[in-house]
C-alpha cells in the first residue's frame, strides 16, 4: 500500500505532465493529426489522476447502514 505522501507526489507528477501536454496542444490546429494522440494521452492522465484522488479521499464507513 502506498502512503498518502507517495500518492500525492504521483498526483503532482501527473499534474506537471498534464500541463506539458496542454501546452503542446495549445498551438495545434483542430485538424492536426498529432492533436488526437495528445488528447488520448491527456484523457489517460486525467483518469489516472482521478483514481489517485479517489484513493486519497476514499469514502469511509459501510455502504449499507
Amino acid at each position: 500500500m502506498r502512503t498518502e505522501n507517495q500518492i500525492q507526489s504521483k498526483i503532482n507528477e501527473l499534474t506537471l505532465q498534464r500541463r506539458s501536454l496542454e501546452s503542446r496542444l495549445a498551438p495545434l490546429s483542430a485538424e492536426d493529426p498529432q492533436r488526437a494522440a495528445l488528447n488520448v494521452q491527456l484523457t489517460r492522465l486525467e483518469d489516472m489522476m482521478m483514481m489517485l484522488e479517489w484513493v486519497l479521499n476514499a469514502p469511509t464507513g459501510k455502504y449499507h447502514a
